[in-house]
């Protein structure tokens, strides 16, 4: 098992975001987090991989209020609740958040190489820098161009670009679709299930439900900070109140 999280909860001052959730991911799948707006699904990724400790760090002393966080996240066998965000990219658990957050006023290679920041071994870099040029050709034609001068759809390739930069174990997807043309949208889906086929294993949120079923080895729902259902995309859909209620569909 590759990710295994059990009992989490997370706490933004007194309330209850994530409530004792837990879930697993094998080696090699793609899995996808669904469910309504203010699910908690961007906060679980957060809590995966360290940020939301990271938030609390950058709180303290202000009137923002507390952030708790308690249960158990073991990646590739070894416990990571409590470890630094840095620490937890070290292992190969990598985040691409959502909104892209490019480094605006960078150009696309030098925001790239802010993915390697880790990495010591040049050869490594430029190994992995070819890789996601070969992922995302449009990348390399733009590599000198000011990264907030790119379309929403180049930005996107290169949030995942830059997060692959280190070469994750799994890497955390976090809305890639939001704000995209349907033609770019699909582009986006059609590079994350080649990054599958690369032997990355994927955690993907995301609200278009109907593209992430037909991808993904098995869905997670989401629905105020509890996992309601698990299961393939086709059994997901035959139960018609799960596909009103919570999928939209």
């Amino acid at each position: 098992m590759l990710l295994e999280v059990s009992n989490l909860t997370v706490c933004y001052d007194k309330a209850m975001i994530i409530n004792g959730l837990s879930m697993h991911i094998e080696k090699g799948e793609l899995i996808s987090l669904v469910g309504p707006n203010g699910a908690g699904k961007s906060t679980l990724l957060k809590a995966v991989t360290g940020l939301v400790l990271w938030e609390k760090a950058a709180k303290r002393g202000t009137r923002a209020g507390d952030i708790t966080l308690t249960g158990r996240v073991v990646f590739n066998g070894e416990r990571i609740d409590g470890v630094a965000p840095h620490e937890i990219v070290k292992k190969g658990l990598i985040h691409c958040p959502e909104r892209r957050r490019p480094f605006r006023e960078m150009t696309v290679l030098e925001n790239l190489y802010a993915g390697a920041f880790l990495e010591k071994d040049k050869n490594r870099i430029r190994y992995n820098l070819e890789k996601v040029f070969a992922l995302f050709p449009r990348l390399r034609e733009r590599s000198r161009q000011i990264s907030g001068t790119l379309s929403g759809g180049e930005q996107q390739m290169l949030a995942i670009g830059r997060a692959l930069m280190y070469r994750p174990q799994l890497l955390c997807i976090d809305e890639p679709s939001t704000g995209l043309a349907p033609l770019i949208r699909e582009e986006v889906f059609e590079k994350i299930r080649e990054i599958r086929k690369l032997g990355i294993t994927v955690l993907l949120v995301e609200q278009e439900v109907s593209t992430v079923f037909k991808m993904a080895s098995r869905n997670y729902v989401l629905s105020s900070g509890k996992i309601i259902a698990e299961g393939t995309g086709d059994q997901l859909l035959a139960n018609e109140i799960l596909r009103k209620t919570y999928l939209g569909l």
